[in-house]
């Protein structure tokens, strides 16, 4: 019945998955359909409603989808234009420097919200037009977002290593968020590398120059959104508040300032 069972959970989830079923469903109804091999069907319903609550019965698991929450208020509340801006005003005069600004703002914007796909889609829905319209290759610019937003896995808040937090039987989420700033910020350099050598290659030119007085009001308008990142890492590693209830300040913030 075990090696039944174990065959039939493999092969209807593959047949569900190839008839284009979402993978969460197909994963739900190929475990019911195995349940309901070995047990009653009151007891299969019954079984599978307490794993589902249980599973979800998390509260440092509840983190993730708060911060992700946090990355959708940004993105929808123009904060991902200012930190963009800020990019600006970091690598606007680099050799392609709009896919300079990209990589930077990926891991600005992903060490806020802890996710790389809000990061990738907040920039490449603002940048990629304007690259377009500078004579970028689409590919190069598609490149230069994918290959940076997953920066926003390491440099905290990161959703990822919340999960490794747990999986690992409990690990410091504050000594993680502390040691994942180095390899994320690697990961833009050499990000950046290339895309210069790259840049370089095609010709793509740098920025219009911009003046010292704007420099300074672009700074400080992104000033209010990173201020994010020291008000959530910083109250996670002092102690002042777990990682969940930082996630949960931090959609408390992004809904403030988004507002």
């Amino acid at each position: 019945m075990t090696t039944i069972a174990g065959i039939v959970l493999f092969v209807s989830l593959a047949v569900f998955l190839a008839f284009g079923i979402p993978i969460a469903i197909s994963i739900i109804l190929s475990s019911l359909l195995t349940l309901i091999l070995i047990f009653p069907f009151d007891v299969t319903i019954l079984t599978a409603a307490q794993r589902m609550i249980t599973g979800i019965d998390n509260f440092t698991m509840l983190a993730i989808p708060l911060f992700v929450l946090a990355g959708i208020l940004m993105n929808n509340g123009g904060i991902a234009f200012r930190l963009i801006n800020f990019a600006k005003v970091l690598v606007g005069r680099l050799p392609g420097s709009l896919a300079h600004t990209n990589i930077v703002g990926n891991m600005l914007f992903g060490s806020i919200s802890g996710s790389s796909v809000a990061a990738a889609a907040a920039m490449g829905r603002i940048m990629t037009p304007m690259e377009t319209t500078q004579g970028y290759k689409k590919s190069y610019s598609a490149a230069a977002n994918i290959a940076s937003a997953p920066s926003g896995l390491l440099i905290p808040p990161s959703s990822l290593l919340i999960v490794y937090s747990l999986v690992s039987g409990g690990t410091s989420i504050a000594a993680l968020f502390i040691a994942g700033y180095i390899p994320g910020i690697l990961w833009g350099l050499g990000c950046m590398v290339v895309a210069y050598f790259l840049a370089k290659k095609h010709g793509y030119s740098v920025s219009e120059k911009v003046s010292w007085k704007d420099k300074l009001f672009l700074t400080l308008d992104a000033i209010p959104s990173l201020l994010l990142i020291i008000i959530v890492i910083g109250g996670i590693v002092a102690g002042i508040f777990t990682a969940t209830e930082g996630a949960a300040v931090a959609v408390l913030y992004a809904f403030i300032l988004s507002l």
